[in-house]
């Protein structure tokens, strides 16, 4: 059944998404305005076939929203959760692999929407230019979403933060708000999709200006307070 499942919601999923992809760059000559537009009706369907389809349901604990722009930092389980949160948290400038961004087309229309390009090298002028797009993402009132680890990881994976998130912090001055997600229990990366529901725990409010090492700590902490190590 799970099986079947999962066969349709590729079928229904892929198949709408095509025209809606590939009016992506049509929609990014019209500004960001447009291309947010489009973005959201995307993610909008994710969430209905995610959920009609799959029967993946969420679940939401903590306090979603800061008071201003902020960093939301979040685990990395899925696919899932790279659209859900741009659906939930109100168009958020998304930290972006150089891969992804320069992939033609598609990369030109991704920074049309305002992501944020990181280069995993790490090198100074790299680091500039991410934070040069931060704080035009920032003087737009837009938060800021990282996944600091890096990438997908399986559940009970916890590497250490990349440099980027720590780059990030120290420089913007802003809170951050940490996010656990357990995607990965119902949306693995090889094999059928699983019924279920996804649990998206907003953390307490890290403040600005903390010593880098107390702040991954606590980041790192908050997002994999759902998570459960597997037995050796």
């Amino acid at each position: 059944m799970n099986a079947l499942r999962t066969l349709l919601f590729q079928l229904v999923f892929y198949t709408i998404s095509v025209p809606i992809v590939l009016a992506t760059p049509i929609t990014a000559l019209f500004g960001r305005k447009a291309i947010i537009a489009n973005t959201h009706l995307w993610t909008k369907f994710h969430h209905w076939a995610s959920r009609t389809i799959l029967g993946i349901n969420q679940q939401v604990e903590g306090t979603q929203f800061g008071a201003g722009p902020v960093i939301y930092a979040a685990k990395h389980q899925a696919m899932y959760e790279t659209l859900e949160l741009g659906r939930m948290l109100r168009t958020p400038a998304i930290v972006m692999k150089q891969e992804l961004a320069s992939i033609p087309v598609w990369g030109w229309a991704a920074r049309r929407y305002g992501v944020i390009v990181v280069d995993r090298e790490a090198s100074a002028g790299a680091l500039r230019r991410m934070l040069r797009e931060a704080k035009v993402a920032l003087a737009e009132g837009r938060s800021i979403l990282i996944f600091p680890e890096g990438t997908r990881v399986p559940p009970g994976e916890q590497p250490p933060l990349r440099a980027g998130f720590a780059g990030l912090y120290q420089m913007l001055k802003i809170p951050v708000v940490p996010i656990a997600i357990d995607s990965g229990k119902v949306w693995p990366r090889h094999g059928p999709k699983l019924p279920g529901t996804v649990t998206f725990r907003f953390g307490e409010v890290i403040p600005p200006g903390l010593p880098r090492a107390e702040a991954e700590a606590r980041v790192h902490a908050a997002i994999n307070s759902l998570d459960v190590r597997q037995p050796d």
